[in-house]
């Protein structure tokens, strides 16, 4: 299977929400178009930034029609299915493919704490249920330690043709390295890391799943159209302005309440994360305004117009 479509900057997208905390699904369209008239090359809903963790089924599936509605076919879209039984995953995966997501990704079993042959198994079952591109998402700080082993990877994507990639958001530029060298060429590795972004691609890496590209996508796209046209130093450029903004938001509550504020005071309703995450407190949110202001997502005349 040719894997080739899926490449470059991919915005887990955030998912919006009224402020009681129930589902936007009418804001979802100026969110999508934020993205997409920066250049982004794909679209992942619903992941961690988007709080798949805390949406139901049935919400799940709202939120990836109304993303595959809005995107119409612009840019593949990879739908998150993870869960921690495997027939849950199955079941979210199967739902995915039948909403006509590009792809799906799956994270490691959560809570949990699968061996490498159970992950094998895990990944194995959900594959043999659903025939669209299968990514593993490998996440250990969000997992309980729990990680897909570059040589699990390697066996997977040699026994089944639409097993085409992974998310490693270890952190970890060694493992991404050991990933890329691992599986056979044309699998992609995506880093889930905004600050290693122009590492992982001088790895090898087929691009990057990061939630800053929420915030300021048109950063990122820049960053790997210069590093794909050889201006490295463009690039790096490029990856300290990323960085430096990743750093920042996460000064700004609880995750994944930043990425959410940040999009607000930008005048995108995203609205409010879910409970138990609180929203920011006023002062906080002036201190998040001042900083969009100074690492250049705003402009001071933005801020005075609100």
């Amino acid at each position: 299977m040719d894997a080739s479509r899926f490449h470059g900057m991919i915005p887990p997208l955030a998912t919006p929400m009224h402020p009681d905390g129930s589902l936007n699904l009418a804001a979802m369209p100026p969110l999508v178009e934020h993205v997409l008239r920066a250049g982004v090359h794909g679209i992942f809903a619903p992941g961690s930034q988007g709080e798949a963790y805390a949406l139901h089924a049935d919400e799940r599936a709202a939120v990836l029609d109304a993303v595959l509605t809005a995107v119409n076919g612009r840019v593949p879209v990879i739908a998150g299915a993870g869960a921690i039984a495997t027939r849950d995953a199955i079941a979210y995966a199967r739902a995915a493919e039948r909403a006509g997501a590009d792809a799906v990704a799956i994270i490691t079993p959560y809570y949990i704490n699968p061996t490498q042959q159970e992950l094998y198994a895990h990944y194995a079952d959900i594959a043999a249920a659903v025939s669209l591109p299968i990514f593993a998402y490998s996440n250990p700080g969000r997992t309980g330690g729990v990680r897909i082993e570059p040589e699990t990877l390697a066996r997977l994507a040699a026994d089944i043709p639409h097993f085409v990639g992974v998310k490693e958001s270890s952190g970890d530029l060694t493992v991404t390295a050991a990933m890329i060298r691992a599986c056979p060429p044309g699998f992609r590795v995506f880093t889930g890391r905004d600050t290693l972004i122009y590492a992982s691609l001088c790895h090898g890496a087929a691009g990057a799943v990061g939630l800053t590209m929420n915030v300021a996508p048109a950063w990122s796209v820049a960053l790997y159209d210069a590093f794909r046209a050889g201006d490295h130093a463009g690039a790096r450029a490029w990856q300290e302005r990323v960085a430096a903004l990743r750093e920042g938001l996460g000064r700004f509550g609880s995750y994944p309440v930043g990425v959410k504020e940040a999009l607000m005071i930008m005048g995108l309703p995203a609205g409010p994360a879910r409970r138990p995450i609180l929203p920011l407190s006023e002062t906080q949110r002036e201190a998040l305004r001042a900083f969009l202001v100074e690492c250049g997502v705003l402009q001071q005349h933005e801020i005075a117009a609100d």
